[in-house]
Parts: structure tokens; C-alpha cells; sequence
């Protein structure tokens, strides 16, 4: 067992944890933030991308012993005093999910390109989020809601 301090949406976890513990175990498992989706285990799908010092990061790639004094931001993070993000309400709005599994890694990868790129165009969103995968939409309406949570609403 390894001792971790992590601080989480805001909050610092310290525990014991199994070397081989990846983060996405241990967000749902130990600290019960079920709002990560473990998708595929292969880091291939992206649900359960995660904020991790600032960058993306698929956590299901990532060891929980490697996040020890990091930040770690989830979905169940982005909330604050019961507001949802702009990406979630646009994603909300705009009908961007269907199933929602893989709405939490594509909000995520979508705050990231919009920290970087405030006003992206369609493109540039696409490219961003091709990391993450949809199995029951047509991307549409997710590069919409990206689009209008960034202020460039589009024409359907």
C-alpha cells in the first residue's frame, strides 16, 4: 500500500491505495465520485477524461499513486453552488448527448480546448475532441453546444 494526499473538486484526500490503483478506481471507488464513467479501460473511448494539474488526462490511464499532490478536477466538480458549468448547460441545451456516457470526458476535453482557445471554430473543435468517443450521436450538436458555451453559436 502507498499513502496519496489528492485534493479533489476542491477537497484533499489522503489514503492508502494499491500501487496499481488507476485514478479512475479510485475517484469512483474510494472516493464514490461516480460522475467519471469508466468506459473502455484502454483509454481509447475518453469518458473518463479527467482535469489533472491543469491538463487532460484519460484516468483510466493514469495510477492513482501518480496523481499523489496533484489537483484533480472531475465533472462533479465543474458545478459550483448548484450552477452547472457553461459546457453542461450548453450541452444541456444544444442536445448534446444521448445516452450521456460519454458526456462527462467530452465536457471535460471541450473546458480544456476552451482554456486554450477561447473561440474555436467548428474544426478546431472536432480535432480537439477526437480523442473521445460518441457511440450514439453524430458529433453535431456536441461541436454546437462546444460552439455556443464558447459564444460563437452556429446555424444548424
Amino acid at each position: 500500500m502507498t499513502r496519496i494526499s489528492v485534493k479533489v473538486d476542491g477537497t484533499t484526500y489522503e489514503d492508502e491505495v494499491e500501487p496499481r490503483l488507476l485514478l479512475v478506481h479510485y475517484l469512483r471507488d474510494h472516493l464514490g465520485l461516480t460522475g467519471t464513467p469508466i468506459g473502455c479501460d484502454t483509454s481509447n473511448c475518453g469518458a473518463c477524461t479527467v482535469d489533472l494539474d491543469g491538463e487532460t488526462v484519460k484516468s483510466c490511464s493514469v495510477l492513482a499513486v501518480q496523481a499523489d499532490g496533484s489537483e484533480v478536477t472531475t465533472i462533479q466538480g465543474l458545478a459550483h453552488d448548484g450552477e452547472w458549468h457553461v459546457l453542461q448547460k450548453a450541452f444541456h441545451e444544444r442536445h448534446a448527448l444521448q445516452c450521456g456516457y460519454c458526456t462527462p470526458g467530452m465536457i471535460m476535453a471541450a473546458r480544456d480546448l476552451l482554456r486554450e482557445n477561447p473561440a474555436p471554430g467548428p474544426q478546431e473543435v472536432r480535432e480537439a475532441l477526437e480523442g473521445n468517443l460518441c457511440r450514439c450521436t453524430g458529433y453535431q450538436n456536441i461541436v454546437r453546444a462546444v460552439l455556443a458555451a464558447s459564444r460563437q453559436e452556429v446555424s444548424p
